[in-house]
């Protein structure tokens, strides 16, 4: 039970931002998208998965700290989760696709610098980084079309 809950504190917060800033598909459906654009409900599933990923990772870093200095890969970790979870509140909320390209591009780089540390932690945990990282990766090139399309 102990560990159930370790587990959770771990993913819940991943999930604020969408209760906090609900995505607006009439405005993402009324933008010009390149025709590799997914379609609006691979969002939600694909961020789920993800956010569970992450979650393990961290889990795996955090259950047993006693011998690890986790301070570098905690600075990173806030800002990655920091920029994740504005995301929604610049793009569907401010409907600032500009806004949106540059939070995109501070998730990607600090998603890289989090399997980094990761890595220097738990090698496992880095491994299920993995995903999220080419994820952000799609959307950082996703955003930079959105945005140049729509000028």
């Amino acid at each position: 039970m102990k560990n159930i809950l370790k587990f959770l504190i771990c993913l819940i917060p991943w999930f604020i931002s969408g209760f906090i800033f609900k995505s607006d598909t009439v405005f993402y459906k009324s933008l010009n998208k390149p025709p590799f654009a997914p379609p609006s409900i691979v969002f939600p599933i694909v961020w789920s998965i993800l956010y569970i990923l992450i979650a393990i990772s961290m889990y795996l870093i955090y259950k047993d700290m006693s011998y690890k200095d986790t301070s570098d890969f905690n600075k990173t970790l806030l800002v990655n989760y920091f920029s994740n979870q504005i995301f929604s509140f610049l793009f569907f909320t401010l409907k600032s696709p500009f806004l949106a390209l540059i939070d995109t591009i501070i998730v990607f780089i600090s998603s890289l610098f989090l399997y980094y540390e990761a890595k220097e932690l738990n090698k496992t945990s880095a491994k299920l980084l993995i995903p999220y990282i080419i994820w952000n990766l799609f959307a950082t090139i996703l955003i930079i079309s959105i945005f140049f399309m729509n000028l």
